[in-house]
């Protein structure tokens, strides 16, 4: 980086959140301050919840995703607008009905103290660790590709979003979100541009997505039944309920839209997201394509983080390295070639020489993915703390090594306002719930406006702070953008069985859906424990489970049915 991109880099984080500081200054009371004032218009509430959902993990590790398996990616979101009508038709006229601050009010009129407690309890836990992991994950990947200090990246990350969320609230969240959202899907636009215009100079844009495809990394929908495969057709069924417990059940999201100024209002912004998200993800997956496309006529690094590099060619086992990286080097010059090839026998129309090439293309793309393994084996000799997983490094090192000055300080600062956005959505969620489930409700219930204003901000500061802590003593696990939906899968089915009980089975009391829910809770995180089914899996299982158990259970437990409003 030059002084041209730190100059972009700081104008374009200060301009927007000193903006979004000084528009939402001063509220006066909770409702202002959480619900701001249902003032949101549905572009607003739209942006608000894709910026919510778009964490910086959605822009540093999904192209690394698709660089490294293809397309395939993309069926998580399949179901993603069906759960927005289920969502606009049934949660958003019940929230608004009860006037809620939080989603899990509901449950106690309809159950009970602690079944509402408990499932407060669970969303606040697992939305604690994954704010911790919004915060973590760019500090790491951008502190390790621009050698800056983790824990300081880390806590100027988590202070700024503390800052402009405790001083607006809801409001503040809002306004800086719109903002950001413009940024960022202006940024990706650009990208997308430049790299288009790179890849045209060798091949023309079809002869590239034959290469592409030619690797398997155009493959989107698999219709074959397989559990030890993550991502398929039937896994985007059971991954609906991931996406009705998250945008139905987690604060989080909730707060976005009953803040807006009607039901009509509110709808209209779900619809929006369930309108953009999919062809969005499509397109960011697709851009890591684009990447993998790029480095097929220039030299891929070997491993994308190069600290862990610099690391192994200071180690006793530099010599083997070196041995695999001219292998490597070798394999680069007989993939050019093989893509050549291709490309010849397709535009002669020699459809039997194509298929042979395909098949060539395919089988280097293996061996190029075995040499790949071969490092990441040879770092764990080295030291097992090493990072050997490099895909959430494909996407910021192409940005850094070949996009231009400036570009890359504004592409910097989209990934601040990524993390940003995600963090102080989930800061705003978890001081929200936190006050009005547990601090209001069971612990002062006596206090002003004024004392429970307080009360929000502080805790947006303590939830703040456990974030960067968590964040200051975490560690990398798998793609980043798999391990948040596996924490929200730990969780979310619990959540989501337990509000079903309370908007369909009006027979099953309070005592039953609390006890469903802590045994079917215990019972999922053994299950993630002993890995005997993909992650998206749980959601559906959690759900299904509690509803199932809170029948069995039902007649050991006696007294009056509350049937909520």
């Amino acid at each position: 980086m030059i002084l041209l991109d730190w100059i972009v880099l700081t104008l374009t984080v200060s301009i927007i959140v000193g903006y979004g500081i000084w528009k939402t200054r001063g509220s006066q009371n909770i409702e202002s301050y959480l619900l701001g004032d249902n003032e949101a218009k549905w572009w607003t509430v739209g942006l608000s919840v894709m910026a919510t959902q778009a964490s910086a993990i959605t822009f540093l590790s999904t192209p690394g995703q698709a660089y490294h398996d293809g397309m395939g990616f993309a069926q998580f979101y399949l179901m993603l607008p069906v759960a927005m009508i289920i969502i606009c038709i049934i949660f958003i006229p019940l929230y608004y009905k009860l006037k809620v601050y939080t989603a899990y009010e509901f449950l106690e009129s309809r159950f009970d103290l602690k079944t509402r407690s408990l499932t407060a309890g669970l969303f606040l836990l697992q939305r604690g660790l994954a704010c911790g992991i919004t915060i973590y994950a760019p500090a790491i990947i951008l502190s390790s590709v621009m050698d800056w200090d983790l824990k300081t990246t880390t806590v100027i990350i988590g202070l700024i979003s503390i800052m402009y969320t405790m001083s607006g609230g809801t409001k503040a969240v809002h306004v800086t979100h719109k903002h950001q959202m413009v940024v960022i899907l202006t940024s990706l636009f650009i990208i997308f541009f430049i790299l288009l215009n790179l890849l045209t100079k060798d091949y023309s844009f079809s002869e590239n997505l034959l290469i592409a495809k030619a690797n398997a990394k155009l493959e989107v929908i698999d219709f074959e039944f397989n559990l030890d495969k993550r991502y398929n057709f039937w896994s985007s069924l059971a991954a609906i309920f991931l996406f009705l417990s998250y945008f139905g059940t987690d604060q989080s999201q909730v707060q976005r839209y009953i803040s807006g100024r009607s039901i009509k209002e509110s709808r209209l912004g779900l619809i929006m997201n369930g309108i953009m998200k999919v062809p969005l993800q499509f397109f960011i997956l697709f851009l890591g394509v684009m990447v993998f496309l790029f480095y097929q006529t220039n030299r891929a690094p070997i491993f994308f983080n190069q600290q862990v590099v610099d690391v192994i060619e200071q180690s006793d086992q530099s010599g083997e390295f070196k041995k695999l990286e001219a292998e490597y080097d070798l394999l680069l010059d007989k993939r050019t070639l093989a893509n050549k090839n291709l490309v010849m026998a397709d535009r002669s129309g020699n459809e039997e020489l194509k298929e042979q090439n395909v098949a060539n293309v395919l089988s280097i793309n293996k061996e190029e993915l075995d040499i790949r393994e071969r490092v990441k084996g040879l770092i764990k000799r080295v030291d097992d703390k090493l990072e050997s997983n490099d895909k959430d490094y494909v996407f910021i090192s192409f940005i850094l090594k070949y996009l231009p000055n400036g570009l890359i300080g504004l592409l910097l600062a989209v990934v601040l306002f990524a993390a940003m956005s995600s963090t102080s959505s989930e800061l705003n969620a978890l001081a929200s719930t936190t006050t009005v489930d547990i601090y209001k409700r069971s612990i002062n219930q006596k206090g002003s406006e004024a004392h429970y204003l307080n009360a929000s901000k502080m805790l947006t500061l303590f939830w703040g702070i456990f974030a960067i802590l968590f964040a200051s003593f975490g560690t990398l696990y798998e793609n980043l953008i798999q391990f948040v939906n596996i924490i929200g899968s730990i969780f979310y089915g619990t959540i989501l069985g337990i509000f079903l009980l309370a908007f369909y089975f009006k027979k099953i009391q309070g005592n039953a859906a609390f006890v469903s829910g802590v045994v079917v809770q215990i019972c999922i995180v053994i299950l993630y424990k002993m890995d005997i089914v993909p992650f998206l899996w749980l959601n559906m299982i959690g759900a299904i489970g509690v509803i199932l158990l809170a029948h069995l259970i039902r007649p050991l437990f006696k007294g009056p049915v509350k049937v909520g409003a």
